[in-house]
């Protein structure tokens, strides 16, 4: 190796003097330590590029058919909630005068026997038969034209009429008023002795107003 490396040195020498070679030698190696300290302020931020033309590739487009898929109609059932229907509550009474029972039209004689006042106790329903009974007081007074029925009428205002133009129904009225203002505005229970005694009050009415007898 000795022998290669002294050939080498001696050819070298024969072209370029070994001071010079030295030398070129160091130049080079401060070069080299220069440009490695300076690294990478000596580097260019951008290199030439080639201008090269643009190949523009060809686009392909592809055109897919539409797929209509159909209309799904679900027709749901409507569902229709019963109405519930307000119980209107029974008016208190505050101790005025209650208003007077509106008349029913009379039934026809072709109907079950006995009035609608008898069929309702015979079902144990005594409030409505006391007040079916003063409606048929109250439609025999307005029959007989003793007395004519007004709008927001009170049972205090139908006895105070009614007497005025027949005195002795006075008694009879005030009584049967009592009775249903008892029932069914001062919440009392009603029994089978309220609506005897309110059949015997219009039996008496009757009496009064045919004049067939006289007041009990």
């Amino acid at each position: 190796m000795s022998r290669w490396w002294t050939e080498a040195v001696a050819a070298l020498g024969d072209v370029v003097p070994l001071p010079l070679a030295a030398l070129l030698v160091l130049l080079a190696g401060l070069l080299a330590a220069l440009a490695w300290y300076f690294f990478p302020a000596w580097v260019p931020s951008r290199l030439p590029r080639p201008h090269l033309p643009r190949l523009r590739r060809p686009r392909l487009r592809l055109r897919l058919p539409r797929m209509r898929l159909p209309r799904l109609r679900l027709r749901l059932p409507k569902l229709r909630l019963p109405r519930l229907r307000r119980r209107r509550p029974k008016p208190r009474w505050t101790g005025d005068a209650p208003p007077v029972p509106a008349p029913r039209a009379p039934e026809p004689v072709a109907a079950a026997p006995g009035s609608r006042a008898d069929r309702l106790a015979a079902e144990g329903r005594y409030a409505e038969a006391v007040r079916e009974r003063l409606r048929d007081m109250v439609r025999e007074l307005v029959d007989r034209r003793v007395v004519e029925v007004r709008p927001g009428m009170t049972v205090t205002e139908l006895t105070t009429a009614a007497a005025h133009v027949r005195p002795r129904v006075h008694r009879t009225l005030h009584a049967a008023a009592t009775i249903f203002s008892d029932l069914w505005y001062a919440q009392r229970p009603a029994t089978r002795e309220h609506d005897h005694r309110m059949r015997d009050l219009a039996t008496d009415l009757h009496r009064e107003l045919t004049g067939d007898g006289e007041h009990r």
